[in-house]
């Protein structure tokens, strides 16, 4: 494999300090052209591959932006996606460690298990739904190393598409029992209503996400496989999160998740 551009190089160890230090960095995407995805994404793999070279897991990947809402939020206008691994799990009701994220944020998503691999760069939705062996209700909590979230679709990609941690819902739906375009999602802080939104909000319906990811996957040549876990994206606006939040999201037909941020005196 040939050297990686110095471009790519040194956005990757900004980003990587960053996340080593809990000092957010400025903005990458000025070493780049404008709108240089596919550098972005190159510095996306480089600190993954150091990720899992360092012995971490990747258990599946998360799509994001695809909310109208997020993208304005973030003033973006297309999907992307990182990789997920296994130590950014945070167990259903569980707490988040005071200082273990930077600038954390809070979305209600859907996600999918899959039983199959989708291996064709031209999915179909009936690819997806044969593969998909179950869904839960999810909380994405997405993170910036870049500072003050002043961040580009070149950052976010770069960033491995702002992935923070993730909490998952217990009990497992298969397709069959819920219609993912027409489910309402409820997420509350403290008990008061912070976000809302519907399967619809997300690409038309996670499925359509989810089809979207798996072939981007496949054309790059690292295809979704059986028993990964795949976060299809907000439903939602993203919330702040603050030391002693506690967030809960309800998603129609598929349950609810919870998970709480721990005060400052409880920093480990």
């Amino acid at each position: 494999m040939p050297p990686a551009p110095p471009a790519v190089v040194k956005a990757a160890a900004l980003l990587a300090k960053a996340a080593r230090t809990r000092a957010a960095c400025p903005p990458v995407r000025d070493l780049f052209d404008v709108g240089d995805i596919e550098g972005a994404y190159a510095v996306q793999q480089l600190n993954v591959r150091r990720g899992l070279d360092a012995g971490r897991r990747i258990v599946g990947r998360k799509i994001g932006l695809t909310s109208g809402a997020v993208q304005a939020q973030l003033g973006v206008d297309q999907p992307d996606f990182g990789a997920l691994f296994a130590d950014m799990a945070v167990p259903d009701g569980g707490e988040v460690a005071a200082g273990r994220l930077m600038q954390p944020k809070v979305e209600a998503e859907v996600a999918l298990v899959l039983g199959r691999d989708l291996p064709h760069p031209r999915c179909t939705v009936v690819d997806v739904l044969r593969a998909v062996d179950f869904a839960l209700p999810a909380l994405e909590i997405v993170d910036s190393r870049v500072q003050g979230w002043d961040i580009s679709l070149v950052d976010t990609v770069a960033d491995n598409a702002s992935c923070g941690l993730y909490v998952l819902g217990a009990t497992p739906v298969p397709l069959t029992a819920v219609d993912l375009r027409t489910v309402t999602m409820t997420m509350t802080r403290g008990g008061g209503t912070v976000s809302e939104g519907t399967g619809a909000d997300c690409l038309g319906s996670p499925l359509n996400a989810a089809v979207w990811l798996a072939s981007a996957l496949a054309e790059r040549g690292d295809p979704l496989r059986a028993g990964d876990l795949v976060l299809t994206g907000a439903l939602g606006p993203m919330v702040p999160a603050m030391p002693g939040d506690q967030f809960e999201a309800r998603i129609q037909d598929l349950g609810s998740v919870r998970v709480r941020f721990a005060t400052e005196g409880a920093r480990q």
